[in-house]
């Protein structure tokens, strides 16, 4: 799963270089990054948020205490209902996409070309839920059956069918007298329909292909099976704790609509570099430490509990801090190396830099929440995550309100970061509180190691940053790629070195 997530986050990036290289930075960019993020906000709340929450302990629960045929039931019960829900979603998304425009960036209607291009393409990608909530189903009944390498390779379709719209659909539409940025909503629904073939194909080798029948009759026997009901009961907490973070999207992105051409496409593509370290990083933990979480709870071990914790916040502290430092000390070179080329400008790497630099201030937080967490919904509480998430909704926002005038867009990523590190310190004080994580000793001096080593890193980071004149490199694209495969290598030497000299065993830390 962490081999294909990162193939994953690569083919993104290579498909975001290629939007950045072909399409630059204007209103018609900022018009498709909102239209695609209509169903995608719609994706992460349902699909693969509060649905994928509610549905997969409910079939596993039946799959270990009914049987197979008891699951395979539940299954197509749960397709007919997901199928109808999903038919008339589709149809009053395609039917209301200038209200859901407005409401998501209002700012579009300073340029009507770009909000006119933002709710065509909105009502073109719109169906792309429907395919990605059949996925998550599917994803879910695979998991299930242990089967993870298909859910987990799914991504990388969209970002090859999105390449390809980039590389070959944008010319060919410029030659047919088409709007170019057009060729990437035909690239999102082609990706979404061969993630969807991908997920039946793999059910169907499985003998698990869905049956779905659209007829009242199918629907009224699909919502009596108690397990039905009991899966919609589950969505509604699990939904509200999706949402916080959907929501807190949904109004940076009103705002930055209303902050000038190219905001949005600036603060877009700054958090698409922040996916990597907190992808490989906070999703991968938390992956590796939910199931020996839960173990440990339902054992009734406190202490592992507790030491597991432990150990994931570390290995947080001691990848994160200089992920975080790199952001903030080397932002131009990482900017200008991927976004930096065809229509790309030198204004455009700056403003993109700004925002990244914003993230980088919370990546710790952003990263630890994912470390964090668990530790709750190990215990079955969902519920306090979800409250301190509102609480940080409100705290982001009143920080937007403070620095938005002043860092215009970039404050909105600042908000953001500000707003993790909140988030991440009262879920750790919660837990601290509660008396689930008691921190082992020796924190003070492991702080200090990695304190002093990525102090070290800074100073190197910045040597670099400022010896190179990356902007000036824009027509040496190996060059400049390889003097920064070289600063990387050896920031990852400095850091490494220097903690291993401030008396951190590594070999023994990863062990633990």
């Amino acid at each position: 799963m962490s081999l294909w997530t990162l193939l994953s986050r690569i083919t993104g990036l290579v498909r975001d270089l290629l939007m950045a290289s072909t399409f630059g930075v204007s209103a018609m960019t900022d018009a498709f990054w909102v239209a695609f993020r209509i169903p995608n906000m719609l994706r992460r709340m349902f699909a693969e948020g509060a649905f994928s929450q509610a549905f997969v302990p409910v079939l596993a629960t039946t799959k270990e205490q009914e049987g197979e045929a008891a699951t395979r039931a539940l299954i197509n019960a749960i397709a007919t209902l997901l199928t109808m829900v999903l038919l008339l979603t589709s149809v009053l998304g395609i039917v209301g996409a200038p209200v859901l425009v407005y409401v998501l960036a209002s700012g579009l209607k300073h340029d009507p070309t770009g909000f006119d291009a933002a709710v065509l393409m909105t009502r073109w990608m719109f169906p792309y839920i429907a395919c990605m909530s059949l996925v998550a189903l599917g994803a879910g009944v695979l998991n299930t059956w242990k089967r993870f390498a298909i859910p987990a390779a799914t991504p990388v379709l969209l970002n090859i069918a999105m390449i390809s719209a980039a590389w070959l659909g944008a010319p060919w539409f410029g030659r047919m007298g088409l709007e170019p940025i057009y060729a990437m909503a035909g690239g999102v629904m082609v990706g979404g329909v061969l993630q969807l073939g991908a997920i039946m194909r793999a059910l169907s080798n499985l003998g698990l292909g869905l049956k779905i029948e659209l007829n009242v009759a199918a629907a009224r026997a699909a919502w009596a099976q108690p397990a039905t009901k009991k899966i919609a009961k589950l969505m509604g907490p699990a939904l509200l704790g999706v949402s916080v973070s959907q929501i807190s999207l949904l109004i940076n992105t009103q705002i930055a609509s209303h902050l000038g051409t190219g905001s949005v496409t600036w603060l877009n593509n700054a958090s698409l570099l922040m996916e990597f370290p907190t992808a490989m990083l906070g999703v991968a933990l938390g992956v590796v430490l939910m199931p020996q979480l839960a173990a440990a709870k339902a054992a009734q071990d406190a202490a592992r509990f507790s030491e597991m914790i432990d150990w994931g916040l570390r290995l947080v502290v001691l990848l994160s801090v200089p992920s975080a430092v790199a952001l903030l000390t080397f932002a131009q070179p990482l900017v200008a190396v991927i976004f930096h080329n065809g229509r790309y400008t030198d204004q455009d790497v700056m403003q993109t830099m700004a925002a990244l630099m914003g993230y980088g201030s919370g990546l710790l937080g952003l990263v630890a929440i994912k470390v964090l967490t668990p530790g709750y919904f190990a215990s079955q509480n969902i519920k306090t995550p979800a409250l301190i998430g509102i609480a940080v909704l409100v705290i982001t926002q009143c920080l937007n309100w403070v620095f938005v005038p002043w860092l215009a867009h970039a404050g909105l990523a600042l908000a953001i970061g500000v707003g993790a590190m909140v988030n991440a310190l009262w879920l750790l004080v919660g837990l601290v509180r509660s008396g689930t994580y008691a921190p082992l000793p020796g924190w003070g001096r492991f702080a200090l190691q990695v304190i002093a080593a990525s102090a070290l890193l800074a100073v190197f980071l910045m040597w670099g940053s400022g010896s190179v004149p990356w902007l000036a490199l824009k027509a040496e694209k190996l060059q400049r790629a390889g003097l920064l495969a070289l600063f990387v290598s050896g920031a990852v030497a400095v850091y490494f070195a220097a903690v291993w000299a401030a008396g951190l065993n590594l070999r023994e830390f990863l062990r633990r």
